[in-house]
């Protein structure tokens, strides 16, 4: 056991508990509301509504090659009225989500673990515990309440232009008859598909607060530990995010089998 402690699988090991403790704390405090508001406030405002660009952005450009790449392929089989239902459903059950959450990692992650590192490196997080204040409820609850609140509004934008800039790419550049492109859109896009959609963002939102938080509070210290837990927590938050995705569709859709 000591031999396997001294490998990187010990040291992963070890580390994936101490988030797993982290976490628990930080739920933990998330139900009882110990978050300053004016704290919560201002990171829904530095998390949602100053990473509307990216999202906004990268939604409207998904939809935009997703209806392209589909059109391509449907017109072969004279489909071509069938593509805004694709890519849909795929807005809101995968690319929407998934593409949101990544674009909020790179901002968002990395911004949390380098502020929260340059706190630990100059020991304002030590001054937090001599004036009885737990980080826990200072700097990570607010962080992930508002990314599980921001997220999920982002997504519902990035879903909403992807299908708008999908619209109009089809019918007006792609010439598809407008009218069937909206009735088929709306045909085979179900609510649960949205509902899948903000599931999915609401457990992303969790993931990249509490991993840019836990690189922040445990960085080594000095400018090259900061360094590496800002890179280490975009990374990690990501592939969690992509690993994440699968064993949710999996879930909620057995769940809605079962439901139904």
């Amino acid at each position: 056991m000591n031999f396997l402690a001294q490998t990187w699988i010990g040291e992963w090991l070890a580390g994936l508990g101490r988030l797993a403790v982290m976490s628990r704390d930080a739920v933990a405090s998330c139900l009882t509301f110990k978050a300053s508001r004016r704290d919560l406030l201002y990171q829904i405002y530095f998390i949602g509504i100053k990473s509307q660009a990216v999202v906004l952005v990268t939604g409207a450009f998904t939809g935009m090659v997703l209806t392209a790449q589909t059109y391509f392929q449907f017109h072969k089989v004279k489909m071509d009225t069938a593509t805004l239902g694709v890519v849909s459903v795929a807005m809101c059950d995968e690319l929407g989500p998934v593409l949101t959450a990544l674009m909020v990692a790179g901002r968002v992650g990395a911004a949390i673990a380098a502020e929260i590192g340059t706190m630990r490196v100059t020991e304002q997080i030590d001054a937090l515990r001599t004036l009885a204040t737990h980080p826990i409820d200072y700097l990570v609850v607010p962080r992930l309440m508002a990314s599980m609140v921001a997220l999920p509004l982002l997504t519902v934008e990035s879903i909403v232009l992807g299908i708008i800039s999908g619209y109009l790419v089809g019918s007006q550049l792609l010439g598809i008859d407008p009218a069937y492109l909206y009735y088929n859109m709306l045909r085979y896009t179900n609510d649960v598909d949205v509902a899948f959609g903000l599931v999915k963002s609401f457990f992303y939102g969790g993931i990249i607060a509490l991993i840019g938080c836990y690189k922040g509070l445990t960085c080594s210290m000095g400018a090259e530990g900061v360094g590496r837990a800002t890179t280490e927590a975009v990374v990690y938050a990501s592939i969690t995010i992509l690993i994440t995705n699968f064993f949710l569709t999996l879930l909620l859709q057995r769940i809605y089998v079962l439901m139904s």
